[in-house]
């Protein structure tokens, strides 16, 4: 048996014939991509977020007869904006992921601590996740900032991109290729994606100190071993 979809769906008159029109009414149906979509919009009316849930272009979505036909729509739409918020809220990381690269079907279990990963990947989750969060407290000031900070869907996705990539598909780590595994991380359910990356924000609160870090003192360490071999030739 196929998966139960929820979805509300209307058949609309339009000035040159019909379109059906289907948008989920949870977000257990709606995609990372989908969501990061309309989170990046700078202004999201109604009918660009039936839009982007349709999959359905604004231009044909406009050639519709009747305005109040999109009523039902609408009242969805902004039932799925308050399922978002709570969905922000929630502890509740799942077990496991599933990846459909091409015909290969790739589960995963969620692994809840990004140092097991190789180096090179935990150091760029790291740094955007460090990133964000100075960015909240440029804006927001450092006082109870956890309280109120909400890690973009965009930063989100590049965190999972760089915490899945490897484990997906078996390649060693590569940082262009990661960032490219975003595609895949889009393809995840929202209710799937965004718990586990804000599990890793709220992991890694220490990251907003400037501290010099281990990595950063072993170049440190590495570069004066260096100058002192250089001295030393030169001496000799």
């Amino acid at each position: 048996m196929g998966e139960i979809k929820f979805m509300i769906e209307r058949t609309l008159k339009t000035t040159d014939g019909k379109i059906l029109v289907s948008i989920p009414t949870s977000l257990d149906e709606i995609t990372m991509g989908q969501m990061m979509e309309m989170q990046e919009k700078h202004y999201l009316d109604d009918m660009e977020a039936i839009s982007i849930l349709s999959g359905i272009s604004k231009e044909d979505l406009y050639n519709v007869t009747n305005i109040e036909d999109f009523q039902v729509f609408g009242d969805h739409v902004l039932s799925l904006s308050h399922q978002i918020k709570y969905l922000y809220n929630s502890n509740i990381v799942p077990h496991k992921v599933t990846f459909m690269l091409g015909k290969r079907r790739v589960v995963l279990n969620v692994i809840r601590n990004l140092s097991v990963e190789p180096a090179g990947a935990f150091l760029a989750a790291r740094d955007i996740i460090a990133d964000e969060i100075n960015e909240h407290i440029k804006v927001h000031g450092e006082e109870e900032w956890q309280a109120h900070f909400q890690p973009t869907l965009k930063a989100c996705c590049h965190v999972l991109a760089h915490y899945f990539f490897c484990r997906a598909t078996s390649k060693k780590y590569d940082e262009y290729e990661a960032e490219e595994f975003c595609e895949e991380i889009k393809k995840l359910r929202v209710t799937e994606a965004l718990p586990i990356a804000k599990h890793f924000f709220s992991c890694y609160p220490n990251l907003l100190k400037q501290k010099i870090g281990f990595f950063q003192r072993l170049h440190q360490y590495w570069r004066r071993r260096q100058v002192f071999r250089r001295l030393k030739n030169l001496n000799t």
